[in-house]
């Protein structure tokens, strides 16, 4: 796990977990559970990494919100894959998934308040435009 220092770019943070999961998914055991439980968290903790660098592209500020949404529903179902891997106790390092886990749960809370932000400017907007 690395120790990212710089907090505030969302971009990298994200990046660092992809790769952090994909360390964690290689590392598990050769197991017919381990391998579904672990390519379900390999796809869905590598996705906020894709889908928040199509947020930055977006063509209004609904498609912002709809990809910031998945982005946020991806990560929530990392959280639960990861809590699966953590009470198998199928992780080399049980430190590392609970480090992911913290990891994630801060990511699900900046999402949640990302879009409430966007939702409320986008209200904002549409009441000026009125």
């Amino acid at each position: 796990m690395k120790n990212n220092n710089v907090k505030y770019d969302l971009q990298e943070r994200l990046i660092d977990f992809a790769i952090d999961i994909i360390l964690l998914v290689e590392s598990l055991p050769n197991t017919k559970s381990a391998n579904h439980i672990g390519g379900q968290v390999l796809r869905s903790g590598t996705s906020p990494a894709f889908n928040y660098g199509e947020a930055q592209s977006a063509e209004s500020r609904r498609d912002f919100i709809h990809k910031m949404k998945i982005c946020l529903k991806e990560l929530r179902e990392t959280q639960v894959g990861l809590k699966m891997i953590h009470r198998l106790k199928i992780a080399k390092s049980q430190q590392e998934v609970d480090c992911l886990l913290k990891e994630c749960g801060e990511l699900v809370s900046i999402f949640v308040k990302s879009i409430e932000t966007a939702e409320r400017n986008k209200t904002v907007v549409t009441q000026k435009q009125l």
